[in-house]
């Protein structure tokens, strides 16, 4: 359901992203792991179509994110870290924007937003300007808008940065939830993530992959943040 073949980023004689191949089978929940400036980022675009690869081929879905961008962004739900909101929208005036700009059908738009709302919990926020929202209570609107169109692929990218331990409880549920039916792949900086949700680790240091395995097989019976430094220090 997600594929990088061999991508590669470069920014002028800098290398964001060196060679980069992984496959992620449908259902699987992966956690993309790496020190700042590593390429997460960066990678994920790549993988969106948000960005443009130097060389290499990113697919969502079996569709080309180059050549058939529209079909692949389609079965894509992407959450980029801080992702933009308007904040003189209310959560329910958003999501009807973006069921409209989606092209969801008119039947469909209130049957959808009605569940999106539901699942993330904005209930009581839904009539409120998302600017007055707590910073917990703007990643749920960014996560229902993620999730209006019912993607097969989910790309968030440190989905719980800056959220309180409650508030990052919450959204470590909500993955949980949403891995019965998608294939997620999830950046983050905290290792109790990795095994709190992921069936599979990712690991990229300076532009490229370092590790791909289980948890367990990170951590190898130790602490994963010593193999999480072992691995970045080594490559």
């Amino acid at each position: 359901m997600i594929e990088a073949i061999g991508l590669s980023k470069f920014f002028g004689d800098f290398a964001a992203v060196r060679d980069v191949s992984f496959s992620i089978p449908r259902g699987q929940v992966v956690a993309f792991l790496g020190p700042n400036g590593a390429g997460k980022t960066t990678t994920m675009r790549l993988l969106t179509g948000y960005l443009a690869p130097t060389s290499g081929t990113a697919r969502i879905a079996g569709h080309d994110m180059q050549t058939d961008r529209r079909a692949g962004a389609a079965k894509l739900g992407y959450l980029p870290e801080n992702g933009p909101l308007y904040m003189d929208m209310t959560p329910r005036g958003l999501l009807e924007f973006a069921a409209e700009a989606r092209g969801l059908d008119k039947g469909r738009r209130q049957e959808r937003i009605k569940a999106v709302i539901a699942q993330c919990a904005l209930e009581t926020v839904a009539g409120k300007a998302i600017g007055k929202l707590s910073r917990g209570y703007r990643q749920r609107v960014g996560m229902a808008q993620v999730l209006l169109h019912e993607p097969e692929v989910l790309i968030m990218d440190e989905p719980t940065a800056g959220l309180d331990p409650n508030q990052i409880r919450e959204v470590r549920q909500t993955v949980r939830k949403l891995a019965a039916t998608k294939t997620i792949l999830l950046s983050t900086h905290i290792l109790q993530e990795v095994q709190a949700v992921a069936d599979r680790v990712l690991m990229i240091n300076e532009g490229r992959m370092v590790f791909d395995g289980t948890p367990n097989e990170l951590a190898q019976g130790g602490a994963l943040d010593e193999r999480f430094a072992a691995l970045t220090a080594a490559s």
